[in-house]
């Protein structure tokens, strides 16, 4: 039987959680697969690994286990109460298997941190005799990076973290170590990760895939099927505002404009390519503690229509955020490793449906994205 190893950063954060308990509940046939595209009818000719076949481990830098995010999140509402009792046992068993992530280190990335990183990942793969491991990272949006010679220079980075002075992302330092392990990497978040220029020449060496970045779970989602439509029926969009209101861990993080500088920018990338031209309007994302584990997006779209006719839509989405993108995290580890399988390198942009700023294509609406994935899961083995 296959097994894959998906390697979790932010292991004990909501999204991971409740994709751990998520795939628990969906192996024993407690829970069904809603949200789980993957498991429809067109990515049959995929075989994708089994959700039930999916064995985790990750890096963390929280010290609150998996079983009491897990409670946490039941009292919050975005879990059935029963599931973390229920699942106590596997949850615990998945807690041993967590290690300590690398803290944000103001005075550089060392060698040794990011040997480490890379010894825990061989050590999950042999100890669970998995056939590949893939590495998602769900952890808190960093800040934006400032311009560094080891940023765009492989040598230079390579010499900087002997030095102990790599002054690189925590994200990309966890990428450098999953391609140091031959690992594929989905970044699920808006952080660097893989995209820094000095892993390119390390990925082609590594010979693995990569997806990203941003996972696209709400308001965004309903952008890219909305936007294409202005753009078919010829009305303008003269501006098109966004409010995000979220509680949470994430929440928290984002209130800093610095964190929240690359998620806006994710978050807006796009729109314009999909309207065809420029269009006014802010967009704001605020923190609201009361909202907990919730989020609400509220949009006011202002289109001209025939003869210059003004016009306005308005939509509201509010959901959990960790209950949209769990499902997802479940896809991407399927669907990257068979693309590890089936030996691709690079971004991988058969999967830009998945997120708010695809590698490798600037396609972002939907329905293109929905075509290029199924047509890449129904094409042969020997057709790539």
């Amino acid at each position: 039987m296959t097994r894959v190893g998906v390697w979790l950063i932010g292991a004990r954060g909501s999204v991971a959680t409740t994709a751990v308990l998520g795939a628990l509940a969906v192996r024993s046939g407690a829970a069904g697969r809603t949200g789980c595209v993957t498991e429809r009818p067109e990515f049959a000719p995929a075989r994708l690994p089994e959700i039930g076949d999916l064995v985790f481990g990750g890096h963390d830098v929280s010290e609150v286990r998996l079983g009491k995010s897990a409670e946490r999140l039941a009292r919050a509402g975005v879990l059935p109460a029963h599931l973390p009792r229920a699942f106590a046992d596997e949850l615990d068993r998945t807690e041993h298997g967590l290690r300590r992530g690398l803290d944000h280190a103001s005075e550089g990335v060392r060698r040794r941190d990011v040997d480490r990183l890379e010894a825990d990942l061989r050590e999950f793969a042999e100890r669970e005799a998995l056939e590949r491991v893939v590495v998602v990272d769900l952890s808190s949006t960093e800040s934006r990076p400032g311009v560094r010679a080891e940023h765009t220079d492989p040598d230079a980075l390579e010499a900087a973290l002997d030095a102990g002075t790599a002054r690189i992302p925590v994200s990309s330092a966890y990428a450098y170590a999953a391609l140091r392990a031959g690992c594929p990497f989905v970044e699920f978040t808006p952080n660097t990760g893989p995209r820094l220029p000095a892993l390119a020449p390390l990925v082609e060496r590594s010979g693995v895939p990569w997806a990203g970045s941003d996972g696209k779970t709400g308001e965004t989602l309903v952008k890219s099927v909305l936007a294409p439509m202005f753009a078919a029926r010829a009305l303008r969009v003269r501006s098109w505002s966004s409010v995000n209101l979220l509680g949470g861990g994430d929440g928290a993080t984002l209130a800093d404009p610095a964190n929240a500088e690359s998620k806006i920018a994710s978050k807006a990338r796009g729109l314009e390519h999909m309207l065809g031209h420029e269009t006014d309007g802010p967009l704001h994302i605020d923190y609201v503690p009361d909202l907990g584990d919730a989020k609400t997006a509220w949009d006011h779209v202002s289109f001209e229509g025939f003869l210059g006719a003004r016009m306005t839509l308005q939509f509201t989405w509010s959901g959990y955020d960790s209950a949209l993108a769990a499902p997802l995290v479940l896809d991407l580890a399927r669907l990257t490793a068979r693309a590890h399988r089936r030996g691709r390198v690079g971004p991988l942009p058969e999967l830009a449906f998945f997120f708010k700023d695809p590698a490798g294509t600037g396609e972002h609406g939907l329905a293109e994205q929905w075509r290029t994935l199924t047509s890449w899961c129904a094409a042969p083995e020997e057709a790539e």
